[in-house]
């Protein structure tokens, strides 16, 4: 494979990463504002809630973002030891771990278009689902490994930013791709929340599309670097 035909391979990841950060902003709007107030892509804010609920402060929830917190950690664990043997990169593996984010995105979007209004139950078995699949996602980005694009956090990406920044003494290297993740993530989380007017089942229905679209994409990279 060619020097070309591999960076090509790594601004297409990029890409799909960043769309991968925009639908987990989607997600995270949908879960906060649809869901009592749970974030299940953003574990930083989850347990900050989490932290703030057990001390009974503004009666905000404790459940949900316990459930949505282990669901997260175990579809990370899950994606982790499925894709640890395998090299950084795209696979057949990170393929069919891609797939079944989509599936269980698209699984919530058709429980919700036909339950709008939810019991607490199905509400907490639906956030532990998405927390599950943002886990996986999330790993699976990891081993891909496009540097600064997690797809599911941007604290780390928002201080390299400013750390690498000329007011940081470092330069400015990465810093498009940071910028992009930390525009994309906001834009995502604003998209998400107006799409709650429309339905609550919308939201869940782009993300779905968007992992659908990058899993296809990205499978067919992986046919690129194999030839």
């Amino acid at each position: 494979m060619t020097i070309t035909t591999r960076s090509s391979i790594g601004r297409v990841h990029l890409l799909l990463m960043l769309a991968l950060t925009f639908s987990t902003g989607v997600i995270d709007a949908v879960g906060y504002l649809g869901l009592d107030r749970v974030f299940t892509g953003n574990m930083t804010g989850n347990v900050v809630i989490l932290g703030m609920g057990l001390t009974g402060v503004d009666d905000l929830p404790v459940v949900g973002p316990v459930v949505a917190l282990a669901g997260f950690m175990a579809g990370a664990a899950i994606g982790g030891r499925t894709l640890r043997a395998r090299d950084a990169g795209w696979s057949g593996k990170t393929t069919a771990m891609f797939t079944v984010v989509a599936i269980m995105l698209s699984t919530a979007t058709v429980t919700m278009a036909l339950d709008p209004h939810p019991t607490e139950a199905l509400q907490l078995v639906i956030t532990a689902s998405l927390g599950l699949a943002m886990g996986l996602q999330a790993a699976v980005a990891r081993h891909i490994a496009v540097r600064d694009v997690t797809t599911v956090v941007v604290t780390s990406t928002i201080t390299g930013l400013a750390a690498d920044s000329a007011a940081g003494g470092e330069g400015m290297p990465f810093w498009k791709r940071r910028m992009g993740a930390i525009v994309l993530i906001g834009a995502g989380a604003c998209c998400g929340a107006l799409l709650l007017n429309v339905h609550i089942a919308a939201g869940m229905a782009l993300s779905a599309a968007i992992t659908v679209a990058v899993t296809i994409v990205g499978h067919r990279t992986r046919g690129m670097a194999l030839t």
